[in-house]
């Protein structure tokens, strides 16, 4: 992991994205890329929009906001001792992405030629586009997605939990997230007795391929009770104080969750810790 995409907002959890995202970056030794997340507006919106003002002071407004967001991006690793990329041959290095378009696609696009991207998880202020956001990250850059909790953990990946679920999008999660298990000083595999599970291997078959790439997991177990399976995961990666989570994602159809709910879901939106996740 020594590529991170990490997409920039106006948002009150930004703060702490961008740490999880230097915890990263110092973990793996690896380049932060940042950019301006924005939603693409339609031509015929703007003008309406700039029915009272011209387009120049619009475009002015617009130029200034991603100003800002530049601004927050590079006095945050400025602060915290990470150098521009380029300005010496240490890392972590940063470098800034002007020329992103206004459209979130392009995290998804962009996100293909990096590791992984950071963003902040779901909150109830999170907008549409900061949805479609994590969304298109997850369906189409082909590479994981770190969710950063509201608050910033202390540490990343020294303890490191596996929920195991049988399924292919977890499988895919557990190849990604590789480089950081190996660095763990401890890995768990997570099993949810009587969770959202999917014919596939059993939590035993994942934890011997673990212990073949010199990876010494140990399982943990629980049962779900009255909880849903997202509750119980997150439940018991508090309980063992770990600080990511390995998830699949969208086990279960997109449209499905949207409507019933899901472990995915659920997570997405209540987890306390750094989640890396990948479908």
């Amino acid at each position: 992991m020594k590529t991170i995409l990490l997409p920039t907002q106006h948002i009150a959890t930004m703060n702490a994205t961008l740490e999880v995202a230097v915890q990263l970056a110092r973990r793996t030794s690896a380049y932060l890329e940042g950019f301006p997340l924005r939603i693409a507006i339609p031509p015929y919106v703007v003008a309406e929009l700039t029915a009272g003002i011209t387009m120049a002071a619009h475009d002015a407004q617009r130029d200034d906001e991603i100003a800002e967001l530049r601004r927050l991006f590079e006095t945050f690793m400025q602060e915290h001792g990470v150098p521009p990329s380029g300005a010496s041959e240490s890392r972590p290095c940063y470098g800034w992405l002007a020329a992103a378009p206004e459209d979130e696609g392009f995290i998804g696009s962009h996100g293909r030629a990096f590791d992984i991207t950071v963003i902040s998880r779901l909150d109830p202020e999170s907008s549409g586009l900061h949805r479609r956001a994590i969304e298109t990250a997850l369906f189409e850059s082909g590479h994981p997605v770190l969710l950063a909790p509201p608050v910033a953990t202390k540490q990343i990946a020294t303890n490191v939990m596996v929920h195991w679920n049988g399924s292919t999008e977890q499988a895919r999660a557990n190849a990604f997230a590789m480089p950081l298990l190996r660095k763990a000083e401890r890995v768990t595999v997570l099993t949810v007795v009587g969770g959202q599970d999917v014919p596939g291997p059993s939590a035993d078959d994942v934890l011997r391929q673990l212990q073949h790439n010199g990876i010494a997991a140990v399982p943990v177990r629980v049962k779900l009770g009255d909880r849903d399976t997202g509750e119980a995961v997150l439940a018991a990666a508090k309980a063992d104080g770990c600080d990511l989570l390995v998830k699949g994602a969208f086990t279960r159809n997109r449209l499905r969750q949207m409507i019933f709910g899901g472990a995915t879901s659920h997570i997405m939106e209540h987890a306390d810790l750094p989640v890396l996740m990948a479908h």
